[in-house]
């Protein structure tokens, strides 16, 4: 954004443009977006690149999460790589594992903490004894949630993240449309130490599930018992489970946000293109990419928490 920025090496006799488009039309082979947003500037690099037959690397993971399949055909037809590893969870290389290493095994589901943002927010709030308020507060100051965070403590920046694995796992195109998404503002310490008291960690997850009729979608809170793995993580690190067939559940923790661990997810991706990888990015062609049905809402099942204010008083609940 800034030219004059110092960024520790010479950047003068790199070219710069204020029209981004302009790279399609550059003698580069690959372009990488790290500009952000579902439409926009973003859209039209990724359209215009691909459509030239330039490899598309990119973090964005609202714009595919939106346009993927679309743009995953136009990246087939122009026989060009595109390439989105450090567009969930940060430098944890699950795109890769979820696209290649499990190929050979059906995914039965796949539940991860998605959002450092979020998960921040609740470990200090466990921490502390904090309310929701002060800790997104705290969590602002020290760079860990922007100014406006409601794509992140409302759920969508999880919903995205998880659209994405979702197609990864089971072959549908991303869609957001058919996925329940409930972030974390309502949230209280109250809860948090109920759920503690019932042996249970509070953590917002994503979760796709391949049900008996459909794929159930969700992201929420939910109690996670602790001692688990999921419930271990802490702090604005992320972390993604996968239940696959029977080679068993694979786990996978890191950072999942922040300039170097997406700085090293992108470079990993450009490596790849270098080296001649040029796959599907959703793991298989998109043309072969299933339009997603949802789970039938009485094939879902789970426990719940209920809490109530009321009265101090005998019989208070039964009335």
């Amino acid at each position: 954004r800034s030219r004059g920025k110092d960024r520790g090496m010479v950047l003068d006799h790199i070219p710069w443009t204020d029209d981004p488009v302009a790279l399609a039309r550059s003698d580069a082979d690959v372009v990488v977006e790290l500009i952000g947003g579902e439409g926009g500037v973003a859209l039209d690099l990724a359209k215009a690149a691909l459509s030239a037959g330039k490899h598309f690397v990119t973090a964005n993971k609202a714009l595919l999460a939106t346009h993927g399949a679309a743009l995953a055909a136009l990246a087939e037809k122009n026989r060009s790589a595109l390439r989105f590893e450090a567009a969930v969870a940060g430098g944890i290389p699950i795109v890769k594992a979820m696209r290649e290493s499990f190929v050979g095994y059906g995914v039965r589901s796949v539940r991860g903490i998605l959002n450092g943002t979020c998960n921040y927010i609740l470990t200090r709030m466990e921490a502390t004894g904090n309310e929701f308020a002060d800790a997104l507060a705290e969590a602002q100051r020290l760079g860990f949630a922007e100014a406006d965070p409601e794509l992140d403590v409302g759920g969508g920046d999880t919903a995205h993240k998880l659209a994405l694995l979702a197609s990864l796992a089971f072959g549908t195109a991303p869609d957001l449309a058919q996925m329940s998404v409930t972030g974390i503002r309502h949230l209280t310490y109250d809860d948090i130490r109920f759920a503690h008291e019932f042996g249970y960690r509070i953590k917002l997850l994503g979760i796709a599930r391949q049900m008996p009729h459909g794929i159930d979608q969700r992201v929420q809170p939910a109690m996670v018992k602790i001692g688990t793995p999921l419930a271990d993580v802490d702090g604005a690190f992320n972390a993604v489970m996968a239940d696959v067939g029977e080679a068993g559940p694979y786990f996978f923790e890191g950072r999942g946000a922040g300039a170097a661990p997406t700085a090293s997810a992108v470079v990993a991706d450009i490596v790849d293109v270098a080296r001649g990888a040029n796959g599907p990015c959703f793991g298989v062609p998109a043309a072969e990419l299933s339009a997603l049905t949802p789970a039938l809402p009485d094939s879902r099942r789970a426990a719940f928490y209920l809490r109530f204010a009321v009265l101090d008083m005998p019989g208070v609940l039964a009335e």
